[in-house]
């Protein structure tokens, strides 16, 4: 499989490794800001850009007709546009915050405790997040989907705050420690006890190897979809 890389960073670098120890090849690589590529050889392309130029990336996949895999966040105010064009050209296109098998897993497990724990009254809770100090957005797109899982599912808070948050809101605490891959902590509070699910990335490999099992799982499909369509869970 020929695959373009949109953002060459350390992300970008990781998934190169991955890919071509795979057997893939890497046909492109797109640093930063770079709008005059060519596609043309790309089977697929895998955007971990930065958030500035990752729509433009996203719709210049889908116009030419290369699948497309994004885990770049800070995006995600033009995330309905781009479905809406992956569905006008019947294209292809995942977009997760977080493509390690282990965090998805992760994603399944903190809705199941929120439906739990919904009936709970006396349990506040709380999350934070941990990622290296090149991490451009906080909190990371990990956290807010781990925070909108919980609102979906708990039936109590209706939004998120960055650090505080009040009976209807959870409060999530970003850090930025140098060398972090990142790690994604969620406590349930109560006088008596506390109740604490965590996801800790050793490295980017995992990020790396998710996003090149979606890629290779996206080949001849068309549509949008999720990492829970890519690992069948969920």
């Amino acid at each position: 499989m020929n695959i373009a890389l949109l953002g060459y960073g350390k992300m970008g670098k990781t998934i190169e490794q991955i890919a071509l120890k795979r057997g893939h090849q890497i046909v492109l690589k797109v640093d930063k800001d770079d709008k005059g590529y060519d596609l043309t050889k790309a089977d697929v392309a895998i955007d971990f850009s930065i958030p500035s130029v990752a729509f433009n990336n996203i719709t210049n996949c889908i116009n030419s007709n290369v699948p497309v895999i994004s885990g770049t966040t800070g995006w995600l105010d033009k995330y309905d546009v781009a479905v809406a064009l992956c569905k006008e050209k019947k294209g292809a296109f995942i977009y997760a915050s977080n493509y390690s098998l282990g965090v998805n897993i992760f994603f399944e497990l903190n809705k199941t405790l929120a439906k739990m724990m919904s009936t709970l009254k006396q349990y506040n809770v709380s999350m934070e997040e941990i990622h290296h100090t090149q991490k451009l957005d906080a909190p990371s797109g990990t956290a807010i989907s781990l925070a909108n899982d919980i609102i979906s599912q708990h039936g109590e808070y209706k939004a998120w705050q960055l650090d505080q948050g009040d009976d209807t809101t959870i409060p999530i605490v970003a850090k930025r420690i140098e060398d972090v891959p990142g790690t994604h902590t969620v406590d349930y509070s109560s006088e008596v006890d506390t109740i604490t699910i965590e996801h800790i990335a050793h490295n980017r490999q995992g990020f790396a190897l998710g996003a090149v099992i979606a890629a290779e799982w996206i080949a001849g499909r068309t549509g949008v979809f999720t990492m829970n369509d890519v690992l069948n869970i969920g």
